[in-house]
């Protein structure tokens, strides 16, 4: 597990601006934060230090939860978005749904700062390589339930397809609830039937323009 992070660079993330999550510190310092994951450097000048999703999580943890800083540093490795069919059963409450929200805003963020001018209706380079969590963050970021290991729910899964994932819902208007959600998230959406078995699913892929 990684360390939870110093005072010093605690400060540095509590102080960072609420909406852009823009840094300000030396170079030392934001070198730091962007090799733990929670900072990136963005690739355009003046070359600006923003936070990544598990850095918005950071800043937004309770103190008295070390846990939350224990995450794997890498950039969105620290989330785990809830793909469906899990193991174990989903932890939920007010402290997931911080997590997700916290988790959405800062991807959103990235889309701001990666995207061509600033877009945020399209996904971003990351969601790109990480297309089953993506579409999984879309989801559970605008409310539907992942399907627990028994339970209905929303089930992503990858496809041979090299953009393209698989979305299960346990009936027709669920699924066409996903449609609806992963569109407005910058995805395209269509619904299929696989001819072998006759069950419905969505194949969505990440919106280019």
């Amino acid at each position: 597990m990684a360390r939870p992070p110093t005072v010093a660079q605690r400060r540095l993330i509590e102080a960072a601006d609420p909406v852009t999550g823009r840094l300000r510190g030396t170079p030392a310092q934001l070198d730091a934060l962007v090799r733990r994951g929670l900072a990136f450097r963005h690739p355009r000048p003046p070359h600006d230090h923003f936070l990544t999703p598990a850095g918005h999580r950071t800043r937004e943890a309770e103190p008295a939860a070390p846990a939350a800083a224990e995450e794997p540093a890498s950039a969105g490795e620290g989330f785990a978005a809830r793909v469906g069919g899990e193991a174990e059963a989903p932890v939920s409450g007010a402290a997931r749904l911080r997590e997700v929200r916290s988790a959405w805003q800062g991807l959103l963020e990235l889309r701001r700062m990666t995207n061509p001018g600033g877009a945020t209706d399209r996904p971003c380079g990351w969601e790109r390589t990480h297309l089953v969590r993506a579409a999984a963050l879309a989801l559970e970021a605008a409310g539907h339930r992942p399907a627990g290991p028994d339970g209905d729910g929303y089930r992503v899964r990858a496809t041979p397809q090299p953009e393209a994932v698989a979305v299960h819902a346990p009936d027709e208007p669920a699924l066409l609830a996903c449609t609806a959600t992963l569109e407005r998230a910058g995805w395209q959406a269509g619904a299929y039937t696989e001819p072998r078995t006759r069950v419905r699913y969505l194949l969505a892929s990440p919106r280019r323009t």
